[in-house]
């Protein structure tokens, strides 16, 4: 089973839709799909009574937390010192969500230590097998 790093998240909400104020959001990384993290979102506040879940690049959040960058429907931009936001765009609407800059960090930090840059273009499986193959000889 590969590792997985899990992080609740206190956010600040802000939609189109009549959804406001703070609630827990996971924050999940694979290390199965090492260039990928997660943000899941609860079923309260889907319209159809599931978890949102929503996949974008680790190297997004991260450059995200020093400068505004976007990726597709992904956008995440510094806000001061203290709070990064990210935004969501699908065709229900916009979610634009507030997280505590150093929250995210220490997600970072754990997934790095998971699966350190440069390691996260290979699946840590294929890695595994290449190492055992190259060694035995």
């Amino acid at each position: 089973m590969s590792p997985v790093v899990e992080q609740p998240a206190k956010v600040r909400i802000i939609t189109d839709a009549p959804h406001h104020g703070r609630l827990t959001v996971t924050l999940r990384y694979d290390s199965a799909d090492p260039l990928t993290v997660r943000v899941a979102f609860p079923a309260e506040v889907s319209r159809d009574d599931t978890e949102v879940v929503w996949s974008f690049a680790r190297r997004l959040l991260e450059s995200g937390l020093r400068t505004p960058s976007e990726d597709g429907d992904v956008r995440v931009w510094p806000c001061g010192r203290a709070q990064t936001m990210l935004e969501f765009h699908s065709p229900e609407g916009v979610a634009l969500t507030q997280f505590d800059t150093s929250l995210l960090r220490r997600f970072l930090r754990l997934t790095y230590q998971t699966v350190p840059v440069g390691e996260d273009r290979y699946p840590l499986r294929a890695k595994r097998g290449l190492d055992r193959l190259l060694h035995q000889s």
